[in-house]
């Protein structure tokens, strides 16, 4: 029976589907933690976390089992155990499991329990739920793993601690969300307080289509105290020393504790780290964007550049009769400071030239949104076309704010492939753009000054379809407007409740559901885009279209 033990904790960006590659990653951790007993990784770190409805295809299981066995073979050669999450197929069945692999040998497996099924997470539509998991006896030592969800709710990890359990090692593929740092950290220390016994929670990296994981993975003993704090959106190998008591209990002798990024610092990198992995795992050469001297679009190319380099971002301002010299100057400026590609391609003769075709069709009525959406739509052209005949994708600049009311054109501005500002409220954006002209932090490849003009966020907000136009001829403040969105949407609040809980009037309230429910048609083709809080547009709120229902009427 040993007293001492090594765990390397390989906190790892992966790629769903990429199998070949996923193994290469973890063999390649386990010469890096060499002199290691034991190497633990993410949460479906073979496959990728999360494999949606690749679990559903026949051959994707049956290559998944052949890379889990060269994997488990490939441990013949010196190096710690591995622990690795896969999918394992029993009678028919999928499972999320980790495999333990030593000396060429798959040692155990454990299935995870507790499969979530809310917000983003469906996995009871792919997987089946396993038994409650035993421990494992490791160098005479007893290892628990809870999976993920596994250790967010308490059953597991009470009957690992009753069945004999010494020590908790928990893969986890967690999403960002803001304030879950805080969250995880009360539950996670509750938990090892609770059954008395420490536990590793390592979590992934990177970004997954609209998700990203932030790692910011964790080391508690079992009297609760964080001893370990790992970096956050970046990938790391820390090796834990470990050492029994003389009351026979373990715990962790490392002590490493790394700031984690404050707020709206993790929101921004959550931007960034999730749009270059969209961008780069698509095989994009880079992206283009519209770029209209207004918050949206500077912010957006901003976090491009940020995020892929400038070389790989390109501008577009395409002004009409109503854009403002200052939107031109403003749209300069913004690529000037970021060093990017800028064009400006004025939309004016598509106008003239539609407006033509359409004059004798539009006979009798009066200019309307008809005329400003044709300009939005043109724009669209424009940048599709740009984006066809030379290959960047299209970043779309829509906020969260204008996506929740409909206030964007459907087949205009809402094109494009990918959104960073989709789950972040006008006034998120605003407070963004202000902490990135005066922050940079470290590992971003954007400029270390500021990446926008002031005057930029300082203006009053303004689409410019039509002779002076502002946001507010159609809307609240966004200082107003935000905090009632949010409540019907992140928090489902009615009408009557958020109108209480933010002093707004009733009747405004219950005319901004009905904007918002009217236009979840609009939402369902809106391009995907990085989540940031707990109820982003997507997988985390699934609407009919067609919906009658209203808190207000």
């Amino acid at each position: 029976m040993t007293d001492q033990l090594t765990i390397a904790l390989a906190q790892m960006n992966q790629r769903v589907g990429d199998l070949a590659a996923n193994a290469e990653a973890i063999l390649a951790a386990r010469r890096v933690a060499a002199g290691a007993d034991l190497l633990l990784v993410p949460e479906l770190q073979l496959t990728g976390y999360p494999p949606e409805d690749l679990v559903l295809k026949p051959a994707f299981l049956r290559e998944t089992e052949a890379a889990a066995a060269r994997l488990v073979a490939a441990t013949a050669e010196p190096g710690p155990a591995v622990v690795f999450g896969s999918i394992v197929l029993r009678e028919g069945k999928a499972y999320n499991a980790v495999i333990l692999a030593d000396g060429g040998k798959e040692l155990f497996v454990s299935f995870k329990r507790e499969l979530p099924n809310y917000g983003t997470f469906d996995e009871k539509r792919v997987f089946s739920s396993g038994p409650l998991p035993e421990p494992f006896t490791f160098k005479g030592v007893r290892l628990g793993f809870p999976i993920c969800e596994d250790l967010w709710l308490e059953e597991v990890s009470r009957h690992l601690a009753e069945r004999g359990a010494e020590i908790l090692l928990s893969p986890n593929g967690s999403p960002y969300e803001i304030d879950k740092d805080d969250l995880r950290q009360r539950l996670f220390s509750g938990r090892s307080r609770d059954v008395g016994l420490p536990l590793v929670y390592l979590n992934r990296v990177g970004g997954q289509d609209e998700l990203a994981f932030d790692g910011s993975s964790m080391v508690f003993n079992g009297d609760g105290n964080r001893v370990v704090q790992m970096r956050d959106w970046e990938e790391q190998m820390l090796l834990t020393h470990w050492s029994r008591g003389g009351d026979g209990r373990w715990s962790c002798e490392t002590s490493e504790v790394h700031a984690l990024s404050p707020y709206p610092e993790d929101v921004y990198l959550a931007m960034v780290v999730a749009l270059r992995d969209y961008v780069g795992r698509n095989g994009f050469p880079g992206v283009l964007l519209g770029l209209s001297g207004g918050i949206d679009s500077a912010l957006s190319a901003a976090v491009a550049v940020d995020a892929l380099g400038a070389d790989k971002v390109w501008g577009v301002m395409m002004p009409s009769v109503y854009t403002g010299s200052t939107s031109v100057e403003d749209a300069q400026g913004s690529a000037t400071l970021l060093g990017i590609r800028h064009d400006v391609i004025p939309i004016v003769p598509a106008v003239d030239a539609l407006g033509a075709m359409l004059k004798e069709s539009f006979a009798g009525r009066a200019p309307d949104l008809a005329e400003e959406n044709i300009q939005a739509r043109l724009r669209m052209v424009t940048l599709m076309g740009l984006s066809n005949k030379f290959g960047h994708m299209l970043l779309t600049t829509g906020n969260k704010s204008e996506m929740s009311v409909g206030y964007a054109t459907l087949y205009g501005d809402m094109a494009g492939g990918y959104s960073v500002l989709k789950d972040a409220y006008k006034t998120t954006v605003f407070a963004l753009s202000r902490w990135r002209n005066a922050n940079r932090p470290d590992g971003l490849l954007g400029p270390a000054g500021p990446v926008m003009p002031e005057r930029v966020i300082d203006k009053p907000p303004s689409a410019e379809l039509r002779p002076d136009q502002k946001d507010e001829d159609s809307l609240p403040p966004y200082a107003k407007l935000d905090p009632i969105l949010h409540g019907l949407i992140d928090q489902e609040l009615s009408v009557h409740e958020v109108a209480a809980k933010t002093g707004s009037e009733v009747a405004l309230v219950a005319s901004l559901e009905k904007m918002v429910l009217r236009a979840e048609y609009k939402r369902r083709q809106a391009p995907p885009g990085v989540k940031l809080g707990g109820r982003n547009f997507g997988r985390d709120r699934r609407y009919p279209i067609t919906n009658a229902f209203r808190t207000g009427d």
